[in-house]
């Protein structure tokens, strides 16, 4: 996929709504190969999708043995909105808490009071963590309405085919 038509469909309104919700499904492949979902919340600075984790996270050694990974956003009402990311991490190691972290946890809904004692409890913890910086490589929005899933698609073509006979 070419860098502008990544850059066309992440400045959509609906990628961009999508962009700005609090967690994604991370897909990778752990050390014992077989898949593995998590969800992980992240943040996305306009070009790559930071997701932050410890410095001591099972899949930190599955990322550094295989960087590809997915990604899913989407929406719980119905039809659902997706936003489907691939691409390669880069692992960063990182002293103290990063600054997406807390952007990151920033739409979480805390009182100030308990923004504060978690931001205390969060630097308290970590002396460190490890950002997961994906870059994407490829991605596909579906909403139902003007985008549909490939199989889908296809349902919808052969259909049509048989009606027009």
């Amino acid at each position: 996929m070419e860098q502008h038509e990544i850059t066309e469909i992440l400045n959509r309104p609906l990628s961009q709504e999508l962009l700005a919700r609090d967690l994604t499904r991370l897909a990778y492949v752990a050390k014992d190969g077989t898949p593995r979902n998590v969800p992980i919340a992240f943040a996305w600075n306009g070009s790559q999708i930071v997701m932050c984790t410890t410095k001591n996270a099972p899949k930190l050694p599955s990322l550094r043995k295989n960087p590809q990974v997915a990604l899913t956003i989407d929406t719980e009402s119905h039809p659902p909105k997706i936003l489907l990311i691939r691409g390669s991490v880069e692992l960063d190691v990182v002293d103290g808490i990063p600054e997406e972290y807390l952007q990151i946890n920033g739409s979480y809904e805390m009182t100030p009071e308990q923004r504060v004692e978690w931001e205390a409890e969060v630097r308290s913890l970590y002396d460190g963590m490890v950002r997961i910086v994906l870059t994407p490589t490829w991605v596909k929005l579906i909403d139902f309405e003007t985008t549909l899933p490939s199989a889908v698609e296809e349902l919808v073509q052969e259909r049509a085919a048989r009606q027009a006979s």
